[in-house]
């Protein structure tokens, strides 16, 4: 039986607003406990990562902004909402955003299905946190890049 996992390449948006707060969807699979993630997704084939980032951007939360240069890289092992077992190779984008309103309208019939609340995190709110977020050191990620 193989082990093989599928490669997939990820943009993921680390978005700050105004106050410090980062973005995070929070995710109710029917195969899991329920979790929160960044905003952010697999590129599209022959897509770079900063496109990518500035769709999935657009797609999760409505806004339209400059994703700049990736600030951070991490591999990573799961499986996909849909079932798949992948290897991530995903790319962190600070966004900066003085809007707070999110406007899902263009989320995917299954990410309808699955992202069903999204929330602004301080550090005390992301340390009180009862279920696992992603990426685990966001936390650190955060204060290594002077958001916290």
């Amino acid at each position: 039986m193989s082990t093989a996992r599928a490669l997939r390449p990820a943009a993921r948006i680390l978005l700050v607003d105004p106050a410090g707060r980062a973005l995070l969807f929070r995710f109710v699979p029917q195969d899991r406990p329920p979790f929160w993630c960044t905003p952010g997704g697999a590129v599209d084939p022959g897509e770079s990562y900063e496109a990518a980032a500035v769709r999935e951007l657009r797609e999760e939360t409505g806004l339209v902004l400059e994703c700049g240069e990736q600030v951070a890289q991490r591999h990573a092992e799961f499986v996909t909402i849909e079932g798949v077992p992948v290897s991530a190779d995903e790319r962190y984008f600070l966004v900066r955003t003085e809007d707070t309103h999110i406007a899902t309208g263009g989320h995917t019939a299954l990410e309808q299905a699955v992202m069903r609340e999204w929330r602004w995190f301080d550090a005390a709110d992301l340390t009180a946190l009862d279920e696992p977020f992603f990426p685990e050191d966001l936390p650190e990620m955060l204060i290594e890049l002077s958001v916290w």
